[in-house]
Formats: structure tokens, sequence, C-alpha cells
């Protein structure tokens, strides 16, 4: 097996970095987050979430509670955009 199993597509974390966070005592998936960096790219969490609980769960035997805090996204977007809308200049 390859020595880089990624964990978090977006922001590079590997299997290795995960395990190291909770070696180190961050044992819930806020504080593996901040720890790793974790769900803090493009997909803010949809691909990585889940498998990142997993590996925390199987390495502490104890499911890690909810969801990690969400964050806007890093460029700021104009609503008009969101909606649609066409703003004359």
């Amino acid at each position: 097996m390859s020595k880089k199993v990624f964990v978090c597509r977006c922001e590079d974390v590997t299997l290795a970095d995960l395990q190291e966070a909770i070696a180190h005592g961050h044992r819930d998936i806020e504080s593996a987050k901040r720890y790793t960096g974790f769900g803090t790219g493009w997909c803010q969490g949809k691909q990585c979430a889940v498998l990142c609980a997993q590996v925390i769960e199987a390495a502490t035997g104890v499911v890690p509670d909810g969801p990690f805090t969400p964050r806007p996204p890093f460029h700021p977007v104009p609503l008009s955009h969101l909606a649609r809308v066409t703003v004359d200049e």
C-alpha cells in the first residue's frame, strides 16, 4: 500500500496526518479538523468528514459527536451572484 493514503483530497491530509493528530490527543472531529485542516477545502467536508470520523472511531473506540463547525467561503461572493440577479452599474 502507498504511504500516502489521503483522507482529505482537497487539503492533502493523509491518514498518517490524522493518526498523528489522534496520537496528540485530538480525539474529536472539531479538534482533529483544526489540527490537520481536513474539511476546510472546496468540498467543506462533504467528501472527507465521514471517513475521518470513522478513522477517529476506529482509533479511539468512541463515535465522534456531530459535524464540525462550518465556515463561510474563503472568497466573499456577492449575494446577486447567488441569486442570479443582474446589478445595473
